[in-house]
């Protein structure tokens, strides 16, 4: 059955940034960059139907973040989440919650949330 997504962007101003950035906190995650561009890049997970793209804003205006907006990466461990957030630490993220068990969830959820270096707040998950 189709999925509900079937792509997801951001808004970059810097794609070179973004890619060093994205290229790190994939990698923990099985993710790879699978289509460049000079004003798109896209990743995906083998297996996974949903597409990720960073893009340069249609209207050629800054990209910007919104307040209460964010995605979740499905990690394979709690290794991937601590891989997710040492690299986007090493490349100019900024933590927003460190790794470790999340109080109230059940499953058990274990994440660690970062921004990127635009100011897009993401997270790693697991619920292991």
């Amino acid at each position: 059955e189709p999925a509900m997504i079937a792509y997801t962007t951001l808004g970059v101003n810097d794609m070179d940034r973004a890619i060093r950035f994205y290229d790190a906190v994939f990698a923990p995650l099985g993710g790879k960059r699978d289509a460049t561009s000079p004003t798109w890049t896209g990743y995906s997970r083998p297996g996974d139907r949903a597409k990720f793209f960073l893009t340069q804003p249609f209207d050629k205006s800054q990209a910007t973040h919104g307040n209460g907006t964010m995605l979740a990466f499905l990690a394979e461990d709690r290794a991937g989440v601590d891989g997710f957030h040492a690299a986007a630490l090493a490349n100019d993220g900024v933590c927003e919650g460190p790794p470790g068990v999340r109080e109230g969830m059940n499953p058990v959820f274990y994440a660690a949330y970062v921004r990127d270096p635009d100011g897009n707040k993401l997270c790693a998950f697991v619920r292991k």
